[in-house]
């Protein structure tokens, strides 16, 4: 065997091993079907895309999130980390170690889970890294520092991005859109687990038609009683068949989602969250919050364009209570 050949099999072992050890987050589907209608349940105002794109199988993990702290934040300039992501023990988190200038970052309990407590510009700049392993350029020109002027609201996708948050009509369309469903006005479901009727938040593992929420009980818990000390996220894709049409899992559940539209001074978000009742996770419910809120039922998916290349794969690879907070308003 030659040298050339010795080292292809080595790197070819690594990569196989780095894929059964890291978080399957790092896949993505493909959303097909470019032109399809918007939705007419929304008066045909969200769904359609002309264009076919990809977006994540699952939410950003733990995993995948410290691995871009630790490739980016040492001395954390644009405030990526949030203290609560290790101190709130409902959705923790990750630890900060070390001191300004050689901070590292390691993962509490489950790194499968989904990350909390990040802005959405903070997940803009994971979007970006993923992309060029820039924070700051990429799908989004954010050049440093806190957000541009307007509240940030003058950030937009760049042409050509290859990584990025997706829109609202992506984020929809990815979570409600089935063509197999008979017809242009019945092509869309009203829960992202390819249902019409509400979902049931049993606890995690098969089962049709389920998710991460409340019903006045806690899904991963099975009681109403509220605890301080207990984390209430579920492992990304922990309900194992109630996946959207295009094969995604938690659009509905488990962390309200970042998508990039601007509602007012806000950001969009989608899906609701495991304190929500059903009705957030609906496709007529849209939320808004400030871009820059942190809680503890926040996160993101990211989006691409189809067949992302090794270099974006392997990147991937590495990587409340009501009082607490405003709830997002409903359409």
């Amino acid at each position: 065997m030659t040298t050339k050949s010795i080292l292809l099999c080595s790197l070819t072992a690594a990569l196989v091993a780095a894929a059964t050890t890291l978080p399957a987050v790092a896949q993505y589907v493909t959303i097909g079907d470019p032109g399809n209608p918007h939705d007419p349940v929304t008066g045909n105002l969200y769904g359609a895309v002309a264009t076919t794109y990809a977006i994540g199988t699952y939410e950003v993990t733990l995993n995948q999130y410290t691995a871009f702290l630790n490739a980016v934040a040492a001395t954390d300039t644009f405030n990526l980390y949030n203290p609560r992501m290790a101190s709130d023990l409902n959705a923790a988190g990750i630890l900060r170690l070390n001191s300004l200038g050689s901070y590292a970052y390691s993962v509490i309990g489950s790194g499968a889970r989904p990350v909390t407590y990040v802005s959405f510009y903070d997940a803009l700049r994971y979007a970006n890294w993923l992309g060029t392993g820039s924070t700051e350029t990429g799908a989004y020109t954010l050049l440093g520092g806190t957000p541009e002027p307007s509240n940030g609201l003058t950030v937009t996708r760049n042409g050509g991005a290859t990584v990025f948050i997706p829109s609202e009509n992506e984020w929809y369309k990815a979570a409600y859109y089935d063509p197999s469903a008979g017809g242009p006005a019945d092509d869309y479901w009203l829960y992202p687990m390819r249902s019409d009727a509400a979902p049931t938040n049993n606890s995690p593992g098969a089962g049709t038609n389920r998710g991460n929420f409340s019903d006045g009980d806690f899904a991963v818990t099975q009681s109403g009683s509220y605890s301080s000390s207990q984390n209430y996220l579920t492992s990304v894709g922990a309900y194992t068949d109630s996946a959207s049409y295009y094969g995604t899992f938690d659009q509905g559940g488990n962390v309200w989602e970042w998508n990039d539209t601007i509602i007012g001074s806000s950001r969009g978000l989608r899906g609701g969250s495991w304190l929500d009742l059903e009705d957030g996770l609906r496709a007529s419910y849209r939320g808004n919050f400030a871009p820059t809120g942190e809680y503890f039922d926040f996160g993101f998916r990211v989006a691409t364009v189809p067949e992302p290349t090794v270099s974006v794969s392997l990147m991937l690879a590495g990587g409340l209570l009501l009082a607490r907070r405003k709830r997002p308003s409903a359409l």
